[in-house]
């Protein structure tokens, strides 16, 4: 009796849908992928314009059993010049696996490359996606 009493309260829990990564950013986003983790981000303002600066928030997922992230690091540079931004950007943690890079310019046009170094314990892995700027 103690058995079905217990699958009777197991079935009757309703089951919980995770919310699927970048869900609580709000408008348009990219997505940049690992075998471990996925970031979800979007630019403020979403149109990124040359000589202009601007924000990025990201949310940071683990897939399967990868740690959950602890930290974020965002650069961008230009895979076919060779050089980075001039300026370092910050990034702030907030809650739920999110964050908030300041300070990014792209000082050209061109084919620049997001940089994402996320921390984890026991393991610190680098994704990267390309955006086109003209």
């Amino acid at each position: 009796m103690r058995r079905l009493i217990c699958l009777i309260a197991l079935v009757s829990i309703p089951a919980i849908a995770a919310e699927p990564c970048g869900s609580t950013l709000g408008g348009a986003s990219m997505r940049a992928e690992s075998e471990h983790y996925s970031v979800v981000f979007r630019t403020v303002p979403a149109r990124v314009a040359v000589g202009r600066a601007f924000a990025l928030e990201a949310q940071v997922c683990a897939k399967g059993a990868a740690p959950r992230p602890t930290g974020l690091r965002v650069d961008a540079h230009m895979p076919a010049h060779r050089h980075g931004m001039n300026y370092r950007p910050t990034v702030v943690a907030e809650e739920g696996g999110r964050f908030r890079a300041e300070g990014l310019l792209f000082h050209m046009p061109g084919q620049w490359q997001f940089i994402f170094d996320l921390e984890a314990p026991g393991a610190n892995e680098r994704i990267t996606k390309d955006l086109s700027l003209e």
